[in-house]
This record gives C-alpha cells, structure tokens and sequence, in this order.
C-alpha cells in the first residue's frame, strides 16, 4: 500500500506537469482548429531561455518566469500573424506542413546554439523531502505543482470571464458573426496562439527546475501533449487537466509496477482505448462533437 500511495503521489504531481504542458495545445487545437506540431518546440524554447536566464546570467527565478512568459506571448503572436495567418482558411493540411517546417527549425536552431547537452534551470525552491506519512516529495515539486495549478486557473478565467476571453470564444463558434459585430477576429487569433506559447514557455520553464532540458526533446513533449489533448477532448480545460493526471497516474504506475521500459508507449495505449470508447474525447460536448 506504500508503495501505491507513492506512485500515486508521483503520478499526479507528473500529471500536473502534462496538463500544464498540453493547456496551450488544448486551445490552439482545439478552439483555432490548428494541428501546432511545433507546440513541443515552444515548450523547448521556454525552458531553454530561463536556463539562460537563471544559471548563465544569474536571473531571479520569477523575474525570470515572468520574462519568459512575455517573450513566448510575443513570439507566438508574431508566428500566427506572420506564418499562420498566410494559411489560415485553407484546410488543415497546409497548417500541418507549415508546422512541422517550424518544429524543424526551432529544434535545429536550438541545437546549433546550446548544443546537445541537458540543461537545468536554476531554482530557488528547496530539494529537501517532505515526508507525508508514507510519501514522500520535495519540497521544490510540490510549490511548482501549486505554480501549475494557478498558471491553469488563471487561464481558465481568462478564458471564461473577460472580455478578451469572450472575443476568443465567440471568434471560434462563428468567425463571420463575430467580424459583424466588431470583434478584430485577425487580433483575436494572434492573441489565443500568444496564450498558447506562453503556457508552452512557463511550462518549460517549470519543468526545466527539476528536469532537465534539451534543445531535441520537443517531439515527445508534443506528443504527450497531443495524448492529453485527445485524452480530455479538445478545447476542453476540464479535459486537459483531466488528461493530464491520467496520463500522469498511468505511467507512475505501470513504470512503478510493470516495467520502465515502456512508459512512453502506455500513452498510446490509452488514446487507441479512449477513441475506441469516447472518440470525441473523454470530456468533449455535443456542440464540439457537431
């Protein structure tokens, strides 16, 4: 029982982490309809820059954050305005390729710059363990799962109770009507692929405190993504959230149980179950399903 109650412990702190990570693929995908293969990419960047930040250039860890999510926002304004924007309206399968051409990009980029070698974030938070009855976590993993939760509550207020957040919403159920009522729908979807890669960049940044970071990970980071995202449903919060700790706990526990070997593979798993169930997605709604 020690043992399941650890792995549970380690599960949902993991999957704190996925949700976060996945959140701005949940909107870019879900609500933009734009397959971002370069989401992982962004994530990279994120993590890459508060290195430099905070271990080269001696940054305070949140100033640093904090600039980190300014940039990132920048930078995935200007990649909707500037790329995105020239294909949007034309299907899906241009966006895919355009993507895909970014992903190599940024990822080859970062290579020539950092090189191959993994790279952590300086933290301030304590590595010491905090041991609660029969489990056990640091002190660092769990301030930053509390730092995950509030980046998602507050994009969920974003989402759900400003006007910003409406424009967006309204945008996506119907682009024509919102242009007829005066909303700048080019502005509004600069804005939601902005907020998309200022998760993707905070989640980095996050996760790069107690991992580790590397200029060719971003094509598993977009993966796990793109599973959390089908898990939960797109364009879902609830769904992202959700997915994430599933995703979170089942790796914890087959790697705890079965084998280590594959952990990455069980994602997979769930997502050919899940669209075998639930194609929609396990939180999806009738209107998104329409």
């Amino acid at each position: 029982m020690d043992l399941f109650l650890q792995l549970v412990a380690n599960g949902l702190v993991l999957g704190a982490f996925y949700a976060l990570s996945a959140l701005g693929l949940t909107l870019v995908f879900g609500l933009m309809r734009v397959v971002n293969f370069a989401h992982g990419e962004l994530y990279v960047i994120g993590g890459l820059f508060g290195w430099a930040l905070t271990a080269v250039f001696g940054w305070n860890y949140f100033l640093a954050l904090v600039v980190v999510v300014i940039v990132l926002g920048i930078l995935g304004y200007l990649i909707d305005q500037i790329l995105i924007a020239r294909v949007r309206g034309q299907g899906e399968e241009p966006t895919i390729l355009l993507t895909i051409g970014l992903s190599i990009f940024i990822a080859n980029t970062a290579l020539l710059i950092v090189g191959t070698t993994p790279v952590t974030v300086a933290s301030p938070f304590a590595s010491k363990p905090l041991i609660l009855g029969p489990v056990v976590i640091t002190q660092a993993r769990l301030l930053l799962v509390v730092i995950c939760a509030v980046l998602i509550a507050a994009a969920n207020l974003l989402i759900q109770k400003t006007t910003l957040g409406r424009a967006m919403r309204a945008t996506f159920q119907d682009p024509m009507a919102a242009q007829l009522v005066g909303i700048r729908t080019p502005r509004i979807y600069g804005f939601t692929f902005a907020l998309g890669a200022t998760l993707a960049g905070a989640a980095g940044m996050l996760l790069g405190s107690i991992y580790v970071v590397e200029a060719s990970t971003g094509g598993i980071i977009s993966l796990k993504a793109f599973v959390v995202v089908i898990l939960g449903g797109m364009g879902s919060f609830a769904g992202a959230v959700a997915g994430g700790l599933i995703l979170g706990l089942t790796e914890a526990l087959w790697g705890g149980y079965v084998s280590t070997g594959y952990v990455d593979a069980i994602g997979f798993a769930l997502v050919i179950v899940t669209l075998l169930v639930r194609p929609y997605g396990l939180f999806s709604r009738r209107a998104e399903r329409a």
